[in-house]
């Protein structure tokens, strides 16, 4: 009896940090980090990794200590939609974040519900779409994909007056609804999740690391044509070697090493650059899916990258 009580304790025990863990995911899944808007979650970040800091350009960044010129990173910013202007019967028009044009994103907007961040916190928000019962006989009831340009958002104010009372203005930022869903053996589903399970396991394995023993970088600005990463390079190397965390949209798979750094190894400063992909599912959906005992074994191959000797 005794056998089997210390036995339970024990597994017990071990399932503690995957719980802790998914907790984690879940956590970093449900924030918000536009490009250009990512300083409250690198605010998070410096909180979650002890001895970090913010860099000049805006990314957390915990250094190495000397001698060891190895830096691991991660992107923390998603694209989304800013507001473009507010008309005077209180609804809002939307303008694309800066970072590469996707139509297909824009399509995700109509009739789904989005949170506008104002500057009082959070307002939900739902974007209209056409009444199909106006639009049936038009001849120009095709007139191409929906784009953010023809998104109205509701915020359930009448007046221009009402929005600005809620903290709302033009450039606030505007994402998808975070609604984080969990289903299936360990499934999570939600926007960019496959990206924020990959930060998640990093700040997981900086946990487990020996210090100093790399630089550990979460980086903003990457869908800006790298610029967080160019950054890094530029303030806390030149390195020798560079392991890049990130998502692969290839479907459900075993985590993946590739020594092939992609469009990374053009910049200057990184070394040799390889990278740990997380599978993702449905990735760029609002139900962009990753297993957590990926994420988990992703954190585990981040620590031993970090814990081996150069």
């Amino acid at each position: 009896m005794l056998f089997l009580t210390l036995t339970a304790a024990g597994a017990a025990a071990a399932q503690r940090p995957l719980e802790e863990f998914d907790r984690l995911v879940g956590r970093l899944a449900g924030m918000t980090a536009v490009t250009g808007y990512e300083q409250g979650m690198v605010d998070t970040l410096l909180a979650l990794v002890p001895g970090a800091a913010r860099d000049r350009a805006g990314n957390a960044v915990r250094p190495g200590s000397a001698g060891r010129r190895r830096l691991v990173a991660c992107a923390l910013d998603e694209p989304g939609w800013v507001v473009g202007g507010v008309r005077p019967d209180g609804w809002l028009t939307l303008r694309r974040s800066p970072g590469p044009v996707a139509t297909l994103r824009d399509q995700q907007l109509e009739g789904a519900r989005v949170t506008v961040h104002g500057r009082r916190g959070p307002v939900p928000g739902v974007v209209a779409v056409r009444s199909i019962h106006l639009t049936r006989q038009r001849a120009d009831r095709s007139g191409g994909p929906f784009t953010a340009d023809s998104a109205l958002v509701d915020l359930g104010a009448e007046s221009s007056d009402q929005v600005a009372r809620l903290g709302v203005e033009v450039l606030s930022v505007v994402t998808l609804a975070k609604r984080v869903h969990r289903y299936g053996d360990g499934l999570l589903a939600g926007p960019h999740l496959g990206r924020r399970a990959a930060c998640a396991a990093l700040v997981h394995a900086a946990g487990m690391a020996p210090a100093g023993s790399a630089t550990i970088a979460f980086l903003v600005q990457q869908e800006l044509a790298g610029r967080g990463l160019a950054a890094v390079a530029g303030l806390s190397g030149p390195f020798e070697e560079t392991l890049l965390v990130e998502a692969s949209g290839d479907g459900p798979g075993p985590v993946r090493r590739l020594d092939d750094g992609g469009s990374a190894t053009r910049a200057s400063g990184l070394g040799r650059v390889s990278r740990l992909a997380l599978p993702v599912r449905y990735a760029g959906s609002p139900v962009e899916t990753v297993s957590t005992a990926d994420a988990a074994a992703l954190a585990a191959q981040i620590a031993a990258w970090l814990g081996r000797d150069r």
